[in-house]
């Protein structure tokens, strides 16, 4: 049987987030940096590097969709109960290529929208550094 988590230590799990994050293997191999993290808003921030492009220029989509599926999993955990939960995964992620960010570092922004039981929904939006939407996403995201 399990004790129930304290509230001073739910906020120390939430503060652990961002660093576990880009010290996991294939965050930290693309660069990501965390530029916010707050209760349901973070704002992420991927370096330019010509390895993360298609064609020294452009970002490949699947680099975009990494960074996207990253901010939207640490909002769904930066006001997580873990009381709920620790293990997570992406359930959904809907993305709509609507830009390109051509040699430019990539920003995306997270917001919580909902929470449920164990699904949480997230919106992302990603930009260039000229401010720019490249692609909006849509996120289900699970913690149980």
């Amino acid at each position: 049987m399990t004790s129930e988590i304290t509230d001073h230590q739910n906020i120390e799990m939430r503060k652990a987030v961002p660093q576990i994050t880009v010290e996991t293997f294939f965050i930290k191999s693309l660069g990501l940096q965390i530029e916010k993290y707050d209760p349901d808003e973070v704002t992420v921030m991927l370096p330019f590097r010509e390895e993360l492009t298609n064609d020294g220029t452009h970002y490949h989509g699947g680099v975009i969709a990494a960074a996207m599926d990253t901010a939207g999993a640490m909002a769904a955990f930066s006001n997580h109960d873990f009381n709920k939960g620790h293990n997570a995964s992406t359930i959904s992620l809907t993305i709509n290529y609507v830009g390109v960010a051509k040699k430019s570092n990539l920003i995306c922004e997270a917001t919580t929208k909902k929470r449920g039981k164990e699904l949480i929904f997230t919106e992302v939006t990603a930009y260039d550094s000229e401010a720019r939407v490249v692609a909006h996403a849509i996120q289900t995201y699970r913690i149980a």
